[in-house]
């Protein structure tokens, strides 16, 4: 193959010195016939070789041929690689070649064979509020200081690329339906399709091509908001790859470092308030911002109904011995006066209301895993004061132990010195009590007013809490200061005695 160089100087020295084919060959080295092409411009170079042979690895082939073609039964993060095969050859069959031969062998196999070929793509420009892609993902938050494994719903529009991102303890499908509907709030508006994987929450039954069998919550949630949902190919999540996408990206930009909140309500204030911080950058091949995009597309989404979809369920079941109602695998209490009755519960994504007939009789934080406990002190207070000798080891109270003031603790003990145990003990419920109708804060205070003052009475925590909720101003004096009190004057007993 002639260089640059020798092409530069063979029609220099034709064109402009006159030089004869034969003259410049004897000169070059190469043949009239790579002169002649040289000068007619035509491509010089070598044939490319249609068989190229592998000769140490002949022996070997059918069976690296065989490895391949079974590859593509398996999942793709399972299947060989050159490096792979190349060591199987050499622990297996005592192959003694160079690992690159192996790899380009590997590569031309792969490609006639067919498998692990890339997939090829077309470019798709969507239309402004048509449509949003929409998937789960996973994530670690930090709440009340309890490290907690989230779910991560994320929806994009695809035309603007505004998204939205919220946590879930679960993927159920009421959790599903709300975040939905925090989204539409969000975006203002309906996208006609929504774009899902094969959720279970959605899809009953996968038919044939794109034909599928709703779950019946869907369909009712779907026809509410008038959408189309589109489903992709099982196992091609590219087909939404722009969330896919996020997903990715908000686990690294709104979850590191690992986020701390007081509650799931406050992480999903925070992930809003980043969700609307986005979008001052271009889409690459967009000529507007994400939010100058965003502001185009809000008039074009389907307007949300008047109503929000009603998301709620219900369950009945009967309260047991231990005063508590078994709710999705889970026991919320009741007070104890309602213990071997029927009841019902009202469940929404993160609270549970329990009702006797028309009587709203406890509320609790929804629990998603199993066998939990959700249990509130003050439904047991009454039965604990009646068996003060449970009080340490009743699960109401430990749970409750576990989070509570060390002013708590001071006064109990205080209590229990000056009392006895029994006593002690039944007494300081009567101040536990007091949290059904004051607020913790002011029981708080008054607790601590108490140990300042040295009372060891529940009376006097009672006195000094209604005090501070009349707003009355009332001075403590600790005991230890009693001896120091000014001399009581006894002058104005002379002045009655005249006066009379």
């Amino acid at each position: 193959m002639i260089t640059v160089d020798q092409y530069n100087y063979i029609r220099t020295a034709h064109r402009i010195y006159g030089k004869k084919i034969r003259q410049i060959a004897r000169e070059t080295g190469h043949s009239r016939n790579t002169v002649k092409k040289a000068l007619k411009n035509e491509f010089v170079g070598y044939n490319v070789r249609q068989h190229q042979p592998f000769p140490s690895l002949e022996p070997h082939i059918r069976t690296i041929d065989k490895w391949i073609e079974a590859d593509k039964e398996q999942p793709k993060k399972q299947r060989h690689t050159a490096t792979r095969i190349y060591h199987r050859l050499c622990n297996e069959y005592q192959y003694t070649g160079a690992a690159s031969t192996v790899r380009r062998y590997v590569r031309i196999a792969k490609q006639r064979i067919g498998c692990g070929s890339k997939q090829v793509f077309i470019p798709l420009e969507p239309s402004i509020g048509q449509e949003a892609e929409i998937d789960w993902g996973r994530c670690i938050a930090i709440l009340n200081g309890e490290t907690v494994r989230l779910k991560l719903f994320c929806m994009r529009s695809k035309y603007s690329g505004k998204h939205f991102v919220r946590c879930y303890p679960c993927e159920r499908q009421q959790a599903f339906f709300d975040a939905h509907i925090q989204a539409f709030s969000y975006f203002g508006g309906v996208f006609t399709v929504l774009i899902y994987d094969n959720l279970t929450t959605a899809v009953q039954k996968v038919l044939k091509g794109k034909n599928r069998v709703y779950q019946k919550g869907y369909a009712k949630f779907q026809a509410y908001y008038n959408f189309s949902p589109r489903f992709c190919n099982p196992g091609q999540g590219h087909e939404k790859g722009g969330v896919e996408g996020l997903v990715g990206y908000a686990r690294r930009n709104y979850m590191v470092p690992i986020p701390e909140a007081d509650s799931l309500e406050h992480l999903n204030e925070m992930l809003l308030e980043e969700c609307l911080a986005y979008g001052d950058h271009r889409i690459n091949g967009r000529d507007q911002s994400v939010k100058e995009l965003y502001e185009h597309e809000k008039s074009h989404l389907l307007s949300l109904p008047a109503v929000t979809f009603s998301n709620i369920l219900t369950a009945e079941g009967k309260s047991d011995k231990y005063s508590t109602v078994i709710i999705d695998k889970n026991h919320y209490s009741v007070p104890i006066r309602y213990a071997y009755l029927k009841v019902r519960a009202v469940l929404s994504v993160d609270r549970i209301d329990i009702f006797y007939g028309s009587k709203k009789i406890a509320a609790h934080d929804r629990l998603y895993n199993n066998n939990q406990w959700q249990l509130d002190p003050a439904h047991y207070l009454e039965l604990i004061q009646q068996r003060p000798q449970a009080f340490d080891s009743a699960r109401p109270i430990k749970q409750w132990r576990s989070n509570w003031p060390t002013c708590y603790e001071k006064l109990l003990l205080r209590f229990c010195s000056k009392q006895g145990n029994t006593k002690g003990t039944r007494d300081f419920i009567n101040v536990l009590i007091l949290h059904s109708d004051h607020n913790k804060e002011e029981i708080k205070e008054s607790i601590e007013k108490a140990l300042i003052a040295g009372v060891s009475t529940s009376h006097a925590v009672v006195q000094i809490l209604q005090n501070a909720s009349g707003k009355e101003e009332m001075t403590v004096v600790p005991l230890k200061n009693w001896r120091t009190l000014p001399p009581p004057d006894i002058s104005i007993y002379d002045k009655i005695g005249g006066a009379a």
